[in-house]
């Protein structure tokens, strides 16, 4: 068993909707964004077009984060999702500096959506899970999966454009989908080997 996730590009719409599901799910603070879209423009005049680049935590395999955590508060479960154990983590931040992705991100203190008002009753039920003074990031909605379901991100994409499952099964949905349209890992290559392929 390895979770992971497929992004097919030729669906992606760019409209952020798995980003906003990720803040929605996760109620994480300002500038904290476990699911983003970057835009990027191809091609050379006149040929250009833009494409929309959606990034999250790669779950890699060899994950380089793990390696530099002097604590241990960055984990890989069975299944192959990387996760941080908030207790452990003291936000030395070695694992931003060693994530080439820039998939995380340090909640250095409380903010507010709306400074100046006090926090939302969302942000107070939210907040709880995000302690300050750690690290934090994407952990493919492990709750949601482990309770059946899927990630925000892939049950809210309206192009339907994200797929998840089991890459470690020759005949599951994102494996067949590597295999057969040439998924690839984003750059760059540092023998991390992502979770997370593109068509």
């Amino acid at each position: 068993m390895r979770y992971g996730m497929v992004i097919d590009l030729k669906k992606c719409l760019g409209c952020y909707g798995c980003q906003i599901s990720c803040k929605a799910e996760k109620a994480t603070p300002p500038g904290i964004f476990y699911a983003r879209v970057l835009k990027q423009e191809v091609g050379e005049y006149p040929n250009v077009r833009r494409i929309s680049i959606p990034l999250l935590c790669m779950h890699c395999a060899k994950p380089a984060c793990l390696e530099v955590c002097p604590t241990g508060a960055t984990v890989q479960r069975p299944e192959g999702i990387v996760e941080i154990d908030k207790d452990k983590c003291v936000g030395c931040r070695y694992c931003m500096m060693a994530c080439p992705y820039g998939a995380r991100y340090f909640n250095a203190k409380l903010r507010e959506y709306f400074p100046g008002q006090g926090l939302t009753p969302y942000e107070e039920w939210g907040y709880q899970n995000h302690p300050t003074g750690v690290v934090e990031k994407c952990d493919f909605c492990r709750a949601r999966v482990e309770a059946g379901g899927q990630p925000s991100c892939v049950a809210t994409c309206m192009a339907h454009a994200r797929y998840f499952g089991d890459l470690a099964a020759p005949r599951s949905e994102v494996a067949s989908l590597i295999r057969s349209r040439g998924g690839y890992q984003l750059p760059p290559p540092l023998g991390t080997d992502p979770s997370v392929y593109y068509l």
